[in-house]
């Protein structure tokens, strides 16, 4: 009965998994289609499988499921990692997800994120994402680090400090910016407009081209105005040590 009851447990699990793809993507059409054609569902599920191999130890196994389902659909997620109810991962190439990761439940990665670790030591060396977090394109979160619930990391950022609920996180290493307007968000609660985030170094940049131009004013006004004194003195002092430049040639000749 405890077998039967963990089959239907892990059915219901995979159910949810194939379930939420439709919220979070709109280009799914059929379950069929679903099942059949989107790597990171097909990973999902048998990381669902290696990772109640790997806790009955069962390891080799595991390993061997882990690495069969890399060769296929180019995700690699290691049977020890913890994964949390609906997660989805969308396109899935090069994804990666370390032993001592912890998902929670609603997260969303895209395609070339990785959750690494940063230690060659035993223990816990990858992230812990908390629920409802959403990691873009390419995104690199290193370390034993925590990224709380409903966080988003922008596309290629790469995180290694902690990140706090509720927040983006943007750049190389990343920061923490304020969240913009996501406009019109999703029914299910998803936030799929992680492209809508401020970019700091464009700021920056922005910044300091401003100042720039100011100090160029400035100093265009002080150049003015040296010029006009000097503009004026000429020829007023002449019994000054310098002659001015009106009757210097005529005095040299």
């Amino acid at each position: 009965m405890a077998v039967k009851k963990r089959k239907m447990n892990l059915y219901k699990l995979l159910k949810e998994d194939v379930g939420c793809v439709f919220e979070r993507d709109p280009a799914a059409r059929t379950t069929l289609e679903v099942l059949l054609t989107y790597p990171g569902v097909h990973a999902l599920i048998m990381h669902r499988i290696a990772n109640r191999l790997w806790h009955r130890g069962w390891h080799l196994a595991a390993r061997f499921i882990s690495f069969a389902t890399r060769a296929v659909t180019n995700i690699d997620i290691h049977p020890g990692a913890t994964i949390g109810r609906r997660f989805f991962i969308d396109h899935g190439a090069c994804v990666v997800i370390g032993e001592t990761a912890e998902i929670g439940r609603e997260v969303t990665l895209y395609h070339g994120v990785t959750l690494g670790g940063t230690s060659w030591n035993k223990g816990k060396r990858h992230p812990t994402l908390g629920n409802g977090v959403m990691v873009g394109a390419g995104a690199k979160i290193l370390g034993p680090i925590t990224v709380h619930e409903k966080a988003r990391v922008g596309a290629n950022s790469v995180v290694i400090e902690n990140v706090p609920a509720g927040c983006t996180v943007v750049g190389i290493p990343g920061k923490v910016v304020q969240l913009k307007s996501a406009g019109h968000p999703n029914q299910f609660g998803i936030d799929l407009d992680h492209h809508l985030i401020p970019d700091p170094v464009g700021r920056a940049i922005s910044c300091l081209l401003e100042r720039i131009n100011e100090m160029e004013g400035e100093l265009a006004r002080l150049s003015s105005d040296t010029v006009g004194v000097a503009r004026e003195n000429e020829c007023g002092d002449c019994e000054a040590d310098a002659l001015c430049e009106v009757h210097a040639p005529a005095e040299a000749a």
